[in-house]
């Protein structure tokens, strides 16, 4: 499995409601993802909600590609990384 960075923009902010229909749409991602062997593991979001960086882990990245084609989100980059802990050079 590979890790990717996902970076999107929304030109009118990222909304999704705290409540109910916010987490049917959130599941709903989850769900669409799974289906291509896509997770979503989380996502930072800048302030004024414009870009977000998603964190995905799948098999490459078409497949990232296309579970976000079948989530009607956009996609600005796609970038393969691994992870650089800092903390065993302490």
């Amino acid at each position: 499995m590979c890790r990717f960075v996902i970076q999107r923009t929304f030109p009118d902010g990222l909304h999704i409601p705290a409540d109910g229909a916010g987490t049917a749409t959130v599941l709903g991602v989850v769900n669409r993802n799974a289906e291509l062997g896509v997770t979503w593991l989380h996502s930072y979001v800048s302030l004024d909600r414009r870009t977000s960086y998603c964190i995905y882990d799948g098999p490459d990245e078409e497949t990232v590609r296309r579970a976000a084609v079948r989530n009607q989100l956009p996609v600005d980059a796609v970038t393969e990384v691994t992870v650089l802990d800092p903390y065993p050079y302490r």
